[in-house]
């Protein structure tokens, strides 16, 4: 089988630590009949792995070299290779999910779309049984932060109207190859039951990234334009705070009062 060699472009750092896949499996705990979806497979050392306790793995890879090679590689094994963009791919289609409403999701993010992809996969929540992932640590402590805390930000926000979020573990440098500048975490996701709906999604979304595209601001200023004084003290929230103090239902209950 040919050497794979890592593309910049598609941000590839391949995990070769026995441990940590170890520890990845032991994490996430697979069972037969899971609909699973693997993320960026790569060279297929964690597909490997996940096909050793599943009936059948989807996955996506949008890199034709690793497509052929994983063709190649799990040709005997039930595995169905979908080449494409993650970020553009639907979820909710038959191709990925199998119709199924409970799908486990899984994968190494490339760190220079993981935020973008959480926050394309938080769309698909109410099909999805939980998540587990590694990224950038950094990105990782965001997930968790919690209000008032300095990792605390628009993706804190949105993942904790969303998810319960926990990081299990975290993995040097030295695991992969070609190693990355960073130190990774493995974080582990599960979509809240019944879901957070908010009246206009968009205008959530709008309005806490307006509040963290300013957060060294007061409310009041940061979000001038979008809600006046009286709707702050309507909806009992002080307009002299800033954007990290308010918590993801304060930031709920403000988009859907406006």
């Amino acid at each position: 089988m040919s050497r794979i060699i890592p593309r910049k472009r598609f941000g590839q750092h391949f995990l070769t630590d026995e441990v940590v896949l170890d520890s990845i499996i032991k994490g996430f705990s697979p069972r037969r009949d899971d609909q699973v979806l693997e993320i960026g497979p790569g060279t297929g050392v964690l597909t490997g792995r996940l096909l050793d306790h599943l009936d059948h793995l989807t996955a996506i890879e949008l890199d034709q070299n690793m497509v052929n090679h994983l063709n190649q590689r799990f040709s005997d094994r039930p595995l169905s290779i979908l080449q494409q963009d993650i970020l553009k791919t639907d979820i909710r289609s038959p191709e990925v999910s199998g119709e199924n409403s409970n799908v486990r999701i899984i994968g190494n993010l490339p760190y220079n779309i993981s935020t973008p992809l959480l926050f394309h996969i938080f769309d698909s929540l109410d099909i999805i049984q939980d998540m587990l992932f590694m990224i950038q640590k950094e990105v990782g402590l965001r997930l968790v932060a919690k209000a008032g805390n300095r990792n605390y930000g628009r993706l804190s926000v949105m993942a904790g109207l969303h998810v319960d979020a926990e990081i299990l573990f975290d993995v040097e440098p030295e695991s992969f190859s070609p190693q990355p500048k960073v130190t990774s975490s493995v974080i582990h996701m599960q979509p809240r039951h019944p879901a957070v709906e908010p009246r206009d999604p968009k205008k959530l979304e709008k309005l806490v990234k307006a509040a963290f595209s300013n957060r060294r601001k007061t409310l009041r200023n940061a979000l001038s334009g979008m809600i006046t004084g009286e709707q702050f003290k309507h909806a009992g929230i002080d307009d002299s705070l800033r954007p990290e103090n308010l918590t993801p239902a304060d930031y709920l209950h403000l988009s859907d009062m406006v």
